[in-house]
């Protein structure tokens, strides 16, 4: 019993290895979980205090559990089977190829990461570069829907700054939850962002597994009161323009709506920038005629830098007016049981146009787009603060603002002040087109998508 036993140092170090983890696992580490959850739920309860919409359970439910909800929900079980069945592979591989992509969309939400971070970054990174405006009347359009109904706000996309501004402008309403497309999957920016509560879509994939785990996935927030965020176009516009809503995330919620259950609200949510951090590489896609933004990272970093640079030398200057603007509310019990998807993505593709923000810079481009010849300063100003549409959720027009918008655009080579007048330069008409385009549906002279379509091709 009290002999001396010899074993290698290797085996004697995994023996204690082995040990100190089934000591962390079984006796500290759920002590340490239940310590500080307890602390994020007293958090969570305090904030929600402040919060218009306050954060539901299912937004705080363990990424696990909610994992295991989806692979084992009773669609998602027939969707492995047939999926089985027509690839002539087993089941249980069926199981896992689901179980991984639960994991790739269900997020890890964090209400530390998004109330100390990250409405405090997308805040501070939002007034850094633009003059931040909302529409007065967004406050009391989240207040007048049902605090029972599930908040869908449907936006426009003109740049990843959108993200940024809805995050920050929302943040004293509730915490959304972001539909991301496959750019936002490079480590370690992923961790980030489904601590932020994203969910990844894979725009590409057209298996009908996936699809149904999506969807699931969609379902089960909507029913649980998530408060999300879509961008239905799927993917930034490289004309400018609005384009037509797909109806992937709309359908999934429309699909597993029980009108005798939680009401769907879709808040149309219309975003316009004087300007567009991505719009030569926007342009440069339309042009090529694909999506394939070119856009490297040396080039981001070199951007960053010389932002730094004239910020060091106090010649910073912001890039103009980012305004964000809600419209009407779009109630899904409202319109009752017989739905159309195609009824719905018309409805709020017009509630988006009918509250498009009306900037210097896009009037600039219009007007100096329709003139024939170079247009002095003084009538420049005069044609633009006449050109205001009739809708749109116009800012307010001064001639102070227009000139800052003509100065913008020279700094940035898109208009010459020559002798005659201000012209456009003339390699960067392209670029006038893609701004005046953001406002070119609230004007009766717009033609339609269909017919921009043909007469392009």
């Amino acid at each position: 019993m009290t002999s001396n036993i010899e074993i290698p140092l290797w085996l004697f170090v995994m023996m204690v290895l082995f040990a100190t983890v089934t000591f962390a696992s079984h006796f500290l580490f759920p002590s340490v979980r239940w310590f500080f959850r307890r602390r994020l739920e007293r958090a969570v309860k305090k904030l929600n205090k402040r919060l218009t919409r306050p954060i539901e359970p299912f937004k705080l439910a363990r990424r696990h559990d909610m994992i295991q909800r989806i692979i084992y929900d009773p669609e998602v079980t027939k969707a492995i089977v047939t999926h089985a069945r027509e690839n002539d592979v087993p089941e249980n591989v069926a199981f896992e190829k689901a179980r991984g992509y639960a994991r790739e969309t269900v997020p890890s939400f964090s209400a530390v990461a998004y109330f100390s971070f990250g409405t405090r970054v997308a805040r501070w990174l939002a007034n850094a570069l633009y003059d931040v405006r909302t529409s007065p009347n967004n406050e009391a359009t989240l207040k007048q829907i049902d605090p029972e109904a599930a908040v869908m706000f449907v936006m426009n996309h003109r740049s990843n700054m959108d993200y940024m501004l809805v995050t920050y402008l929302a943040a004293r309403a509730s915490a959304l939850s972001y539909a991301v497309g496959e750019w936002a999957r490079v480590w370690p920016l992923s961790l980030l962002i489904k601590a932020m509560g994203a969910y990844f879509i894979r725009r590409t994939s057209r298996g009908q597994l996936y699809r149904k785990v999506l969807a699931r996935y969609v379902q089960m927030a909507v029913q649980g009161g998530v408060t999300q965020a879509i961008f239905p176009e799927g993917g930034l516009s490289v004309t400018g323009r609005l384009m037509h809503l797909k109806m992937g995330l709309l359908s999934y919620a429309v699909d597993g709506f029980d009108p005798d259950g939680r009401d769907i609200v879709f808040v149309p949510v219309s975003i316009n920038y004087d300007r567009v951090l991505e719009d030569r590489v926007l342009i440069a896609a339309d042009q090529r005629g694909d999506r394939r933004f070119g856009a490297r990272i040396s080039v981001v970093m070199a951007a960053i830098v010389r932002l730094l640079w004239s910020w060091i030398r106090r010649r910073y200057r912001k890039f103009g007016v980012a305004s964000v603007a809600f419209g009407e509310p779009v109630s899904l019990a409202g319109l009752g049981r017989d739905i159309s998807i195609d009824t719905l993505a018309d409805t709020l593709r017009s509630r988006i146009n009918d509250v498009t923000p009306v900037l210097n810079v896009p009037l600039v481009a219009r007007v100096l787009l329709k003139a024939d010849g170079p247009m002095t300063q003084e009538d420049l100003i005069k044609q633009v603060l006449n050109a205001r549409p009739s809708g749109g959720k116009d800012e307010p027009g001064s001639t102070p603002d227009v000139v800052r918008a003509c100065q913008d655009m020279e700094l940035r080579g898109m208009i010459t002040d020559t002798r005659a007048g201000w012209i456009i330069a003339p390699e960067e008409r392209a670029m006038l087109q893609f701004y005046a385009n953001s406002i070119a549906e609230l004007y009766p002279d717009c033609p339609s998508l269909k017919n921009a379509a043909r007469a392009k091709k």
